[in-house]
């Protein structure tokens, strides 16, 4: 299931995919077939019919309890009919009714008893599995809201990419709101995990989205989030309190006046990618992490940068810079921007999506979230704008 204002998952299905791999469906025919082709090239002393009894456990990898029970079935009729089965001259004759093979029979059955309830039992888990996932892809698309795809002259994308495949969700946010103030951007990373992290991002959300509209200036905007983030961390235990803070990158973009305003509270840096050039958003002084401002005491400072017509402003989680190759290399985010060149959004964000998962090999040890904001050229705009009204 593909969630709205996300990247597709492709590439990652074996972190992701529902229900088992093809091959494991293919694995009891490829068995059988080895057995018999075995069987009638061994001596008579030797006989590899007895290795049938595991083959209802190798389809409880990947079928049906009934089908597990089938193949049982066959497996102790298939033992049965190579017993006696002198395919080759001078083959000796089997006995089918040997106590030996009586006992190979039995033991086929047992097992595929036992396979047939392992069958029962992994159909049962995938089913809760299914349903737990899609209750997280609903707790996802009410938690992260799919950002506009477009607002006035801005074109928007983002991705979200859950480390642990079961959950979906976790600590990275993002959001964008059209306000009488210009367009205000967040991306966050809460710290810790699991379900305290979710619970935490969701008041963070649940924050930005109202004083959004409220505050006309982005310090008074951070400063009431952070308010609201020290509210609920004192209703937390003193355990909690001390892990609940959050590192967010705030930004406002006024299209009329052309310059993008950020206030980064110890998040990474926000990259400005434009035609030849591609800048850190660093002056050098970051304020503190939400939930840790009330110890400095000091006001939110507003680095202001031009934002020019064909610009692309990119923010992202540290889950991105801190993906690691096999040799535990951080990722070269920078490098590969400059690589790669101007991209539009969707396709920016497409190409780390992938590259991403062909990095770490598809071990991903972070949440990871983006989101990419351009400022369309005044063509190109009314012409969007033109085809939007039709």
């Amino acid at each position: 299931m593909r969630l709205p204002g996300r990247a597709p998952r492709a590439g990652d299905s074996g972190r992701t995919g529902s229900g088992p791999a093809p091959w494991l469906r293919w694995l009891p025919a490829g068995y059988v077939a080895l057995v018999v082709v075995l069987e009638l090239f061994t001596p008579g002393q030797w006989p590899v019919s007895f290795v049938l009894v595991a083959l209802p456990l190798l389809a409880a990898f990947a079928h049906s309890p009934a089908v597990v029970a089938g193949l049982t079935v066959f497996a102790v009729l298939l033992e049965w009919l190579l017993t006696d089965s002198p395919c080759c001259a001078g083959r000796e004759v089997r006995y089918r009714w040997d106590q030996y093979y009586m006992t190979a029979y039995l033991c086929t059955a047992l097992v595929g008893s036992l396979g047939t309830v392992l069958a029962a039992h992994r159909t049962r888990r995938e089913r809760t599995l299914a349903d737990v996932r899609f209750v997280a892809d609903i707790a996802q698309q009410v938690l992260l809201k799919p950002v506009p795809h477009r607002i006035g002259d801005l074109r928007l994308e983002s991705f979200y990419l859950s480390a642990a495949a079961e959950a979906r969700i976790g600590g990275d946010l993002y959001e964008a709101v059209p306000t009488a103030h210009g367009v205000r951007l967040l991306v966050g990373d809460v710290r810790g995990k699991g379900l305290p992290a979710v619970e935490s991002a969701a008041a963070l959300l649940g924050a930005f989205r109202e004083a959004a509209h409220d505050e006309s200036g982005l310090p008074g905007l951070v400063s009431r989030v952070e308010t609201s983030m020290t509210r609920r961390a004192e209703q937390l235990s003193a355990s909690d309190m001390g892990e609940r803070f959050v590192t967010a990158v705030f930004a406002e973009i006024r299209t009329d006046e052309h310059v993008v305003r950020v206030v980064n509270c110890g998040h990474p840096l926000p990259l400005l990618i434009r035609p030849g050039e591609l800048h850190e958003l660093d002056t050098g002084r970051s304020d503190p992490p939400l939930n840790l401002g009330m110890l400095v005491g000091e006001p939110y400072h507003v680095d202001v940068h031009p934002f020019l017509p064909g610009d692309l402003l990119l923010l992202y989680t540290d889950g991105v810079t801190e993906t690691r190759d096999r040799d535990g290399a951080f990722y070269p985010l920078v490098e590969r921007l400059r690589s790669w060149g101007p991209l539009p959004p969707r396709e920016l964000l497409d190409r780390l999506h992938g590259d991403l998962l062909e990095y770490s090999r598809h071990q991903l040890r972070d949440d990871t979230a983006a989101l990419a904001v351009v400022l369309l050229p005044h063509e190109e705009a009314a012409g969007a704008s033109a085809r939007a009204g039709a």
